[in-house]
């Protein structure tokens, strides 16, 4: 299993950072990709997702603000994040994932990576 998420960093306020996730291909070929975050001390949410036919939906905060792409040769997912707000910062993390059909905390996730907004 590999999940690598990289691309964070410290943006301004109405900034844009690419996020992208490596994935091994036992985990994407057959599965939904989501892009989740998660703040110290709240619960891990899904934020953006993309089934392997392309259909998208995203979390009502950053709709219109984010867009989810998966490279279904390379088995990566991108999430460009466009108008980052100061509570867009969180680590962000990639998985499977579709509406409530979610990972568990005890499953297999990597590292995340790190998106920090200033005001």
């Amino acid at each position: 299993v590999q999940l690598v998420e990289s691309g964070g960093g410290l943006v301004p306020a109405g900034g844009s950072l690419r996020l992208s996730c490596a994935t091994s291909g036992s985990i994407f070929s057959l599965n939904a990709m989501g892009w989740y975050r998660q703040d110290p001390g709240k619960r891990r949410e899904l934020v953006a997702a993309i089934t392997t036919g392309g259909t998208t939906d995203y979390a009502d905060s950053v709709k219109g603000r984010f867009t989810i792409a998966r490279d279904n040769s390379n088995n990566m997912v991108y999430l460009q994040m466009n108008s980052l707000k100061p509570e867009d910062t969180a680590v962000y993390y990639c998985n499977w994932g579709w509406g409530s059909s979610q990972p568990y905390d005890y499953d297999y996730w990597g590292q995340g990576t790190q998106v920090t907004v200033s005001s």
